[in-house]
């Protein structure tokens, strides 16, 4: 079974279409959360999800989007929070708010969480990869760090997919990951987008102009 796995997509169109167009015929995808936010385009981004009914954890920024909170002074998240509340119409915002922190897919097989299996909000790189932070399923998949990386024990394989819709490992390119369930393998994948139409776009929209500089750099 070939899993898609997305995080982070942070509402960028231009970058879900590109990954999204580039991924292979997969029986399923996943995504770890964080679908809103930052970027100019929360509604499409929420639209595409569940299209494809794709199982998906609650991220910080949907969970501030859904709480009407900030980020305490964060310019570019805060933007990013109020521009999808202006935006984003009751029904989505339900969407979002069914959510949940944590879930598990293909019979047990897959964990999904957005920051930690303990915590949500913890970020996770790759030198905290272990396999303690494996239980009974075989691939733990976080996102959270915009940071792609993956680990395999002989517990199983705990993966972060990257980011979607704004890296932060220092390449632009859109991230995402492919999961064979009967090899256990993981394919980490990249993707070039036209980061210069989602700059257009911030501007267009009034957003901080940080946010699509940002994105050339993969920061």
């Amino acid at each position: 079974m070939l899993v898609g796995v997305l995080s982070d997509i942070h509402a960028n169109r231009i970058a879900l279409d590109a990954v999204l167009d580039d991924m292979p015929d997969v029986d399923a995808m996943v995504c770890a959360g964080d679908v809103v936010g930052y970027n100019p385009w929360p509604a499409e981004c929420v639209d595409e999800m569940r299209s494809h009914d794709v199982p998906t954890v609650m991220g910080n920024h949907d969970r501030a989007v859904v709480t009407e909170t900030g980020f305490g002074g964060n310019g570019m998240a805060d933007a990013g929070v109020r521009y999808a509340l202006d935006v984003l119409d009751e029904d989505r915002i339900e969407w979002l708010a069914g959510l949940p922190e944590s879930r598990y897919c293909f019979d047990g097989r897959v964990r999904i969480v957005h920051g930690h299996p303990d915590d949500p909000n913890r970020y996770t790189y790759r030198s905290l990869f272990s396999a303690r932070l494996l239980g009974e399923e075989d691939v733990l998949i976080m996102g959270h760090t915009h940071v792609q990386a993956h680990e395999r024990f002989d517990e199983g394989i705990v993966l972060n997919p990257g980011s979607v819709g704004q890296p932060r490992d220092g390449k632009p390119t859109a991230a995402y990951a492919l999961v064979d369930l009967e090899a256990m393998t993981v394919s980490e994948r990249r993707v070039e987008y036209d980061i210069e139409a989602v700059i257009e776009e911030i501007e267009a929209v009034g957003l901080p102009e940080a946010t699509g500089v940002r994105l050339r750099k993969g920061r």
